[in-house]
């Protein structure tokens, strides 16, 4: 029923545009919502595999892959608010293995050529992927420091790290900095450190913390670093496109997959699964400054500064892929500062997931959208599907 938030008919434009991509073989399936004030429209299309033998539904699960790092920075912010962890005090207290840093005289240098970090690392730096280490857009790898991360197996890629997370910080630790600690902007990998710092600090898995102070406050039911037995009917498969042919193959089984079981390495930057129900919970929170109903996770004041643009013009540009000249990073998450299109209303933040999810929320307009799919992005272009669904909820707001 509609309460005047959305027009119905452009609505019905959404759906036929959303429909469309399935019918036409773009992906087997999607599941999208948007929400605003009272207003919530729900929509499944499609299957959960390539075969056909079940439908889609709006409690389907997917890996949400990146749009997990919003979760782990607001996990991060409550152990602020608690003074367990401070944003400007060294990590070193709770990950020993990021202090006496080196840092590479060149990003394209051999890895013996260092100089001494000039400062401890933070959890600032964690929270704005500006601590040190991360994707270098440069490919075919020709870095030394790229061929390292890989050969070591923690180069951001949709392959989740699956050793414990001791392991994944020795490695971490192994390795020279790429850029002084707050001096530059390297995607993703902040954020699964911030994930390891969050659990130390909270004395239990990252799992547990989220579960008793974020998932289980705001009803989120469905969300959880793997999909449990009984639910796994319920878990999209996930595809990857063939560059050459163009047809999906299989990336991840639902059943017997990778997340189908639970996480050696509960991975802060791109490890969840969840529905378009839980996530929305989230995202009203967020832009509830903090509050959902009953349950207050975090303050507005954390809220507001974790949705305020943190990067230097110059950081901005060394990330222009990301950011296209028209938005920055916050904690844990994009934020919009120019409007070039419909969807890019200035404060709009939230983020992309590799593995086919979009979520934002819109405070100008009280708007929250999630966008669930099954196919791995193939660049840091966004796919049509991205583009049509974030067109169509713009278009239908009243």
């Amino acid at each position: 029923m509609s309460t005047g938030n959305f027009i119905p008919d452009r609505l019905e434009r959404m759906r036929k545009v959303m429909a469309g991509h399935v019918e036409r073989g773009d992906l087997p399936g999607l599941v999208w919502a948007v929400s605003r004030g009272s207003e919530t429209h729900i929509e499944a299309v499609g299957t959960l595999a390539l075969n056909g033998s079940a439908p889609m539904q709006r409690d389907s699960i997917f890996r949400i892959a990146s749009l997990t790092k919003p979760v782990t920075a607001v996990a991060a912010m409550i152990l602020v608010e608690e003074s367990r962890l401070r944003l400007d005090d060294p990590v070193d207290k709770w990950l020993p293995e990021l202090a006496d840093r080196k840092v590479l005289k060149a990003i394209d240098g051999p890895l013996t050529e260092t100089v001494p970090a000039s400062r401890p690392i933070t959890l600032r730096d964690l929270l704005t992927l500006r601590f040190g280490l991360g994707a270098i857009m440069v490919y075919p790898f020709r870095y030394p420091l790229q061929h390292a991360m890989q050969e070591a197996g923690i180069a951001p890629s949709a392959d989740l790290f699956r050793g414990s997370p001791d392991d994944y910080m020795k490695r971490i630790g192994s390795l020279p900095l790429a850029h002084q600690p707050g001096e530059g902007w390297l995607y993703h990998t902040g954020l699964d450190v911030a994930g390891v710092l969050v659990a130390r600090a909270a004395g239990q898995p990252l799992s547990a913390f989220m579960q008793e102070r974020i998932f289980g406050p705001l009803g989120m039911k469905d969300t959880g670093f793997h999909c449990p037995v009984e639910k796994v009917d319920r878990l999209a498969t996930a595809y990857s496109r063939d560059f050459q042919t163009g047809k999906l193959g299989v990336y991840d089984e639902a059943r017997g997959g990778s997340f189908a079981k639970p996480a050696t390495f509960e991975a802060g930057g791109g490890g969840l699964v969840s529905t378009a129900e839980d996530y929305l919970a989230f995202q009203k929170m967020l832009l509830g400054k903090g509050r959902l109903g009953g349950e207050r996770i975090l303050s507005r004041a954390s809220v507001e500064l974790m949705t305020t643009d943190q990067l230097t013009d110059e950081e901005k540009a060394s990330g222009r892929m990301f950011f296209n000249g028209n938005s920055g990073w916050g904690l844990g998450m994009s934020v919009a500062l120019k409007r070039d299109n419909l969807w890019q209303v200035p404060g709009r933040f939230g983020w992309d997931g590799g593995y086919g999810t979009s979520g934002y929320a819109d405070p100008e307009n009280d708007l929250a959208g999630i966008l669930l799919s099954q196919r791995l992005m193939d660049s840091p272009q966004a796919p049509a599907h991205y583009t049509d669904f974030w067109t169509s909820a713009y278009q239908a707001m009243s």
